[in-house]
């Protein structure tokens, strides 16, 4: 399940609040391959691509770990730095060469919390992606029990 095009940054949040989010990243670039966050880390920052793609992913026992989603270009990567206790819900990696906006988690929680109306405008959005990345966790499991129960015999 891709993510919707009305969960990018660009479409979930009004020009004001995109426009002071983006003064706060900073550039980075990953290489294919990198890992930008294990499960159980601390979530003490996120992404916004601006070119190439990242994969999400779940530890499960005695396999390696499937691919849950593919991110994009404006897709947000990392909603766990938002709700406490601030740990990484999934991994995550540079699928190509990744080029991205990255925030400190600590300083956009700040800012959140001196403005109402752009912490609202944040957490309706970072909620909306937290919805749709559980929903394709959910769907990506379901299809693995489905692929394992045909293969045993």
């Amino acid at each position: 399940m891709p993510p919707s095009i009305a969960l990018r940054m660009n479409h979930a949040l009004p020009p004001i609040h995109r426009e002071r989010l983006l003064r706060m990243g900073r550039d980075v670039c990953f290489p294919p391959g990198t890992r930008l966050f294990e499960e159980d880390g601390h979530a003490d920052r996120f992404w916004i691509i601006k070119a190439g793609t990242a994969a999400l992913d779940i530890r499960l026992p005695d396999r390696p770990p499937p691919v849950v989603e593919t991110l994009g270009i404006g897709d947000l990567v990392g909603w766990s730095w938002l709700y406490e206790p601030y740990v990484w819900q999934l991994g995550a990696s540079a699928v190509t060469q990744v080029e991205a906006y990255e925030f400190d988690a600590v300083a956009v929680r700040l800012m959140y919390l001196d403005d109402a109306e752009f912490g609202r405008a944040v957490e309706h959005w970072v909620g909306r992606v937290l919805a749709h990345r559980l929903s394709a966790a959910r769907a990506r499991l379901v299809e693995l029990r489905a692929t394992h129960a045909e293969q045993e015999p």
